[in-house]
């Protein structure tokens, strides 16, 4: 039987595995350049398919002190990307381009690679803290 921290953390880890392989696609397959901004984003989201895969291997519910601090980073980068591309006076990055560019726009533009790191980041985020508040562990130890 698959206990519920493990349910949680297997979809975590499903969210953060959808977040990976679409980044390699947009940029191997596609032959879209990464900014810097989407470098961190991949940075920080690369190592959760990790940590929360052999967390859901492992049923470790603590495995929020390692994924929380990784998920609201991303979440941050993230927010902070979409900003720059809601307005673009606000900053720019050098690599393939300023961050501001909207490289592949879906559902006519509502949707941009930035915005969908940041859903991604904000699913693991809410899921991991769901993890850590019905887990047995104090997070405060």
């Amino acid at each position: 039987m698959v206990s519920s921290t493990r349910g949680v953390l297997a979809v975590s880890t499903l969210v953060a595995v959808v977040a990976t392989v679409g980044s390699l696609f947009f940029s191997l397959s596609l032959g879209l350049v990464p900014c810097e901004l989407c470098w961190y984003q991949r940075i920080l989201m690369y190592p959760l398919v990790v940590v929360l895969a052999v967390a859901t291997i492992e049923d470790r519910p603590g495995v929020y002190r390692t994924a929380l601090p990784l998920s609201v980073l991303g979440m941050a980068v993230s927010a902070y990307h979409v900003y720059v591309q809601i307005a673009p006076s606000a900053g720019t990055c050098t690599l393939g381009g300023g961050c501001s560019a909207i490289q592949y726009p879906m559902l006519g533009g509502l949707l941009t690679i930035p915005r969908l790191a940041l859903i991604a980041f904000f699913l693991v985020t809410v899921l991991v803290a769901g993890v850590c508040l019905v887990s047995q562990d104090d997070p405060w130890d």
